[in-house]
């Protein structure tokens, strides 16, 4: 496990992203496994937290909004607590894999030699406002997102040559339109300038496509230990209906059909969420997988009072954790397990204690670091009816 800590230029300028750098990283995960015991111990034995191998270089997907510094575009990460954008170093980001610094700074360098404006936040005025960038680590494939403030971009096809040869690695570019004055990053229309307009990557033996807004974990190599902990929660043996709620792009929902469940039912409130779900459905040979497009709480009410009975339900629910409605009709459904992946502990501790009221007790937790450097933590944990002794 990498232990040493690199030299940041942007820590002394006040980057938020690694605020965490500071503090070994033995230290840091035993902080976590502290907060993990704190919030959790009371309710059901807390697992050895899973740190990384490389607690560096670890993200998949960059961000980099635009400003103008000394007459030219730069593109960067906003100080903490403001929009001042800190331009990458040369060195790169100590977080992202180093092919996105590269390609950031061919993107910037092809945004300059077409001489477009940066939009201007204050002013609403100006063309581009960030660039997003993704890598698939197992495809090696690169798509580089520029969002905009117009829906035309003049000299688009000269920005794509340039990029493309400061940068042949990139496998397909995608012009968003965002003409909002939001801290949004991603409007809701896309245009394909080059390649599919899309990537794919593999994660636990399957293949994703990724599409510019899909959500998609950024630490690939502990995204496979969360989710196979996930996996082992549920205790699939080839014969169980699984329920995947906030399934996203149907990652552990495509992962739990592959892994022996009889039959994955996936709810998600993103349209093209729901279309690359069932695009990797059919990509991986999977057929023994549905996906719906309606918010998780509603569909799990109506389902729950309709008479569905999955053998185990799956919630990966934003940081704002589930809803009350929707723990009570997965309480109503009479699943013999839960499995709840969080990226919020403390919304986690708030939902473990909502299902006690349903009868559903926790009976483990598995802390994992996909995010060494910072404080935030995922945790999988399964729940139990009180009434079942394993």
């Amino acid at each position: 496990m990498t232990q040493t800590r690199p030299a940041c230029p942007l820590q002394a300028r006040r980057c938020g992203g690694c605020p965490q750098l500071g503090v070994p990283y033995a230290q840091q995960l035993a902080a976590k496994q502290r907060r993990a015991e704190t919030l959790f111990a009371r309710f059901a034995p807390v697992a050895p937290v899973l740190g990384a191998d490389d607690p560096f270089h670890y993200r998949n997907k960059a961000i980099a909004s635009f400003a103008q510094q000394g007459g030219q575009a730069v593109a960067g990460i906003y100080a903490a607590g403001t929009h001042r954008v800190l331009p990458l170093p040369a060195a790169g980001c100590l977080l992202q894999a180093p092919i996105l610094d590269k390609t950031i700074a061919a993107a910037v360098a092809a945004v300059r030699a077409v001489r477009w404006p940066v939009y201007d936040e204050d002013r609403g005025t100006g063309l581009v406002r960030h660039l997003l960038v993704r890598w698939g680590h197992a495809s090696g494939q690169v798509m580089v997102v520029l969002v905009a403030a117009s829906d035309r971009l003049p000299g688009s096809r000269r920005f794509v040559e340039e990029l493309r040869r400061a940068a042949p690695w990139v496998t397909t570019v995608v012009h968003n339109h965002n003409p909002r004055r939001t801290s949004a990053v991603l409007g809701r229309n896309v245009r394909t300038l080059y390649g599919p307009g899309f990537i794919t990557d593999t994660l636990c033996g399957l293949t994703f496509k990724l599409s510019p807004g899909s959500f998609y974990q950024v630490n690939p190599a502990q995204t496979e230990r969360l989710y196979a902990q996930a996996l082992a929660y549920a205790g699939l043996t080839g014969r169980e209906t699984v329920v995947d709620a906030y399934c996203g792009i149907g990652t552990i929902g495509l992962c739990a059909a592959a892994a022996g469940a009889a039959q994955v039912y996936g709810v998600e409130q993103t349209p093209a969420a729901v279309q690359d779900a069932r695009a990797n459905a059919a990509h991986n040979g999977i057929k023994n997988a549905r996906f719906a497009c309606a918010d998780a709480t509603p569909w799990m009410r109506r389902a729950a009072a309709e008479g569905l009975r999955p053998d185990v339900v799956l919630l990966d629910p934003p940081r704002a954790g589930s809803t009350p409605e929707c723990i009570a009709a997965v309480a109503a459904m009479a699943p013999r397990r839960v499995v709840y992946v969080s990226c919020g502990p403390d919304t986690l501790a708030r939902d473990v204690a909502l299902f006690a009221r349903h009868g559903y007790r926790a009976r483990a937790f598995q802390p994992v670091d996909l995010f060494p450097q910072t404080e935030h933590l995922e945790v999988a944990c399964w729940f139990a009816p009180e009434k079942t002794a394993r």
